[in-house]
């Protein structure tokens, strides 16, 4: 398998108000331990969920809470980028979201596919 084929890209759109948040966090997380390089590109309400305090206001049992899941996918080695206009609209600033959470547009996960990454929305 090749470097390039190692690589996913996972677009999340729901935020803290979907189960969906958790479960593709979840999946991002089993990317990492499939020795997957992941990279997650959030959008829309996804937001929320890297604006500090957000992740904690939601659970989906049996999954892991969304903070330990972000928290464990982020201390592997994952990405999460921020989608500018996204956080802008929400009013938000770097500051706000996340330590380790980059503010980037979509040319980075558009590169990251171009290069051969698998992707996957929720």
């Amino acid at each position: 398998m090749s470097d390039n084929a190692k690589k996913l890209v996972v677009l999340i759109t729901k935020g803290i108000d979907s189960e969906l948040s958790s479960v593709a966090f979840t999946i991002a997380n089993g990317g990492l331990t499939a020795g997957l390089k992941v990279f997650v590109f959030l959008t829309s309400s996804a937001i929320d969920v890297v604006r500090k305090n957000g992740q904690t206001l939601t659970h989906v049992p049996p999954l892991d809470s969304l903070a330990a899941l972000i928290g464990d996918f982020q201390n592997r080695g994952g990405v999460i980028w921020a989608c500018p206009p996204c956080v802008r609209s929400r009013g938000y600033e770097q500051a706000d979201l996340l330590d380790g959470v980059v503010i980037a547009g979509a040319g980075v996960m558009h590169a990251e596919i171009k290069d051969g990454a698998a992707t996957l929305s929720f």
